[in-house]
């Protein structure tokens, strides 16, 4: 029995008073009254538990905006992209001015049941993550079946070949063949060269196409096309281990948000030509138009490779210049802090881009500030030793002692 309906019975049927009432179970007076009063109004209904919820939440998440949350969730998906907590925050702050937590957006979706728990996936916190440094450091490649429409024609569906830089994920090739040969390989991988230069290494799996050393021709030393053309380049070539398909893993990702994508289209292919077109539309969007979620920032592929310095093959890469890359934040006095030679250097940006994130490109003394999201190039410059203040200008004062 709840205490309430033993405090309003004592009252009621055994004629004890408020005060009585309140000494004999260990309540306030305030209490009985309140008790009494919600009996004499609402009767038997007054003995239930009440919630304790707040009549006003004033810091809940306003319904329009969680409309508008659940909104770009469905149209995001139903475009084939991605639309997680991470994304979607990304577009509220870009396209809607909408500033969200990445807890209150997955509260949004696990309440509206737009989130599916999953409590026995592999915690992302047990990955071996590695990536490279500068782009065109490492291409790695893989290629992917899809069905077409025509299924008389192609009964087996097509492959699509795939080139991806593996520091910014920019997708250098994608293409449709009936089938993939080293012949296609060695074309591809030539076109992309000639397109974004020539990387320092490549990575993939240990198909025939793209080698043999697992093969009886292998074990003699010999070599298929696409390995002679990267001994020819001074191209390091870098293979993973059997059975081992995560050491491939960003180009397995990306062939999958791929497919995705092409699946969401509403028209589907019937010929090669029709889905070069998707994928060529898709490839655009991917570098140039949607945020992605292992890049800092949310920066798209092609801010970053755009501007970064690229990684050369062979020789070359071995200089005696100190090639640096530094993910920062402007500070509140319009500046970054670099230390060079063993200083700390502050390079001057602009208060007008006070808190923007921003990538730094140092070699030796030569600094580029580049805008983490935009791409877009704040600051050259040549560092000048005997200052610890880099001004944007000869006149600006030294605000720094």
């Amino acid at each position: 029995m709840s205490r309430a309906r033993l405090v309003i019975t004592a009252i009621t049927k055994q004629g004890l008073t408020q005060a009585e009432a309140a000494r004999t179970y260990g309540v306030s007076q305030a209490t009985v009254s309140r008790l009494m009063a919600r009996y004499r109004a609402e009767g038997e209904t007054a003995f239930e538990p009440r919630s304790r919820r707040p009549r006003t939440s004033p810091g809940a998440t306003p319904p329009e905006t969680v409309e508008l949350v659940l909104r770009l969730r469905k149209q995001l998906t139903e475009q084939g992209h991605d639309a997680g907590p991470e994304t979607l925050i990304w577009h509220l702050a870009h396209h809607h001015a909408t500033t969200l937590s990445r807890a209150t957006v997955h509260r949004i979706l696990t309440r509206h049941g737009a989130i599916i728990p999953e409590p026995k996936k592999r915690p992302k916190s047990s990955y071996v993550r590695f990536e490279a440094a500068m782009p065109n450091e490492t291409w790695q490649s893989d290629f992917t079946h899809y069905p077409l429409t025509d299924t008389a024609t192609f009964p087996k569906g097509i492959e699509i070949i795939t080139w991806l830089d593996d520091c910014t994920r920019y997708a250098l090739h994608v293409s449709a063949h009936r089938s993939i040969s080293t012949p296609i390989v060695l074309t591809t991988f030539r076109e992309t060269a000639g397109q974004h230069g020539i990387p320092a290494s490549t990575l993939t799996d240990n198909g025939m196409v793209y080698t043999v050393r697992l093969a009886g021709i292998g074990r003699r030393g010999g070599r298929n096309g696409f390995e002679q053309q990267l001994r020819t380049w001074h191209v390091v070539q870098k293979n993973s281990r059997p059975n081992h398909p995560t050491t491939c893993g960003k180009v397995e990702r990306f062939q999958q948000t791929m497919k995705k994508w092409l699946r969401a289209q509403p028209a589907q292919p019937s010929t090669i030509a029709e889905l070069q077109t998707l994928l060529n539309q898709f490839q655009h969007e991917y570098n140039t138009t949607r945020p992605h979620r292992s890049l800092p920032r949310r920066a798209t592929p092609a801010a970053l490779y755009d501007t970064m310095p690229k990684a050369l093959p062979g020789p070359s890469r071995d200089t005696e210049t100190h090639d640096r890359v530094r993910h920062d934040i402007v500070g509140t006095s319009g500046t970054v802090t670099l230390r060079i030679h063993g200083q700390l250097r502050h390079i001057g940006i602009g208060r007008t881009h006070n808190r923007t994130h921003v990538i730094l490109l140092i070699q030796d003394l030569e600094v580029r500030v580049i805008n983490a999201i935009t791409g877009e190039l704040l600051r050259e410059l040549t560092i000048d030793t005997t200052k610890n203040y880099q001004p944007q200008n000869a006149q600006d004062p030294d605000p720094l002692p």
